[in-house]
Formats: C-alpha cells, sequence, structure tokens
C-alpha cells in the first residue's frame, strides 16, 4: 500500500486515462470539471492521481467522455488480464496503440484531414515508416 503523501499507483493510472480520454475528445479540463460540477483544478488532482475518484464520481466521468467505466482500469500494470472466454479484438489492440499521445495526435491529424487523399497519404506513411527497419 502507498504511504499518505505519495498517490496509490491505481489511481495515478486512472487518472492518466481520464486525461487521455479527454484529450482524445479535444475537452479542456475547465470543460469535463464543468460538466462534473467541480473545479479544473479538482480535475488536475484527479488526472495526476493527487486525489482519488469516487465510484459515483468515475462513473459520470465515463458517461460524459463516452467510455465505460472499465476503459480507466485497462492496462493497468501489474494486474493480469483475467477476461472472459472470448480472443482479443482487433480493434482493441488498435485502440490500446492509439491510446497515448502520439496515438491521439495521429488519429487527430487522420479526423482533420479534408479529404479522402490526405488520409489515404496519413496511412500509407504511417505504414511505410512502420515497416521501415532501422
Amino acid at each position: 500500500m502507498a504511504s499518505k503523501k505519495s498517490p496509490n499507483p491505481i489511481d495515478i493510472h486512472v487518472g492518466s486515462r481520464v486525461r487521455l480520454r479527454r484529450m482524445m475528445l479535444g475537452m479542456s479540463q475547465e470543460k469535463l470539471g464543468e460538466l462534473l460540477g467541480i473545479t479544473f483544478q479538482q480535475v488536475q488532482k484527479y488526472e495526476k492521481g493527487a486525489n482519488r475518484i469516487s465510484a459515483s464520481r468515475l462513473y459520470f466521468t465515463a458517461k460524459i467522455l463516452g467510455v465505460p467505466v472499465q476503459f480507466f482500469f485497462e492496462e493497468l500494470p501489474g494486474v493480469e488480464e483475467h477476461g472472459g472466454m472470448g480472443e482479443a479484438r482487433e480493434e482493441d489492440a488498435v485502440l490500446s496503440a492509439l491510446m497515448n499521445v502520439e496515438g491521439v495526435t495521429l488519429a487527430k491529424a487522420f479526423r482533420d484531414a479534408d479529404s479522402v487523399n490526405k488520409r489515404k497519404l496519413i496511412s500509407t506513411i504511417a505504414r511505410v515508416i512502420a515497416e521501415t527497419k532501422e
């Protein structure tokens, strides 16, 4: 168990997932705080893991951000997956790969491209770079 002065690693992880999803949506801390009825400073504390998010607040955060509550616990370090009998879907692997700042940046660039040709170019460049051996 973490000491009182240092944030719990689970709280840090959950907070980072809140921040990631908020950024994916292009939502400010102020807007999320407004929708939750709290200050943006409180949102900052949640995102850093300095303050724990209550179950009810986490539920409403998930609703606002359009994800299931489980999203905030995905990829929790040191915890083995004990899922059901189903195999991981390819969509899950793609979403997992996008769950970082670079992935969000790439997804936003793709979303903001104003033509099919630009989206094809972004896709081709990403594929070629990924296939290039260093």
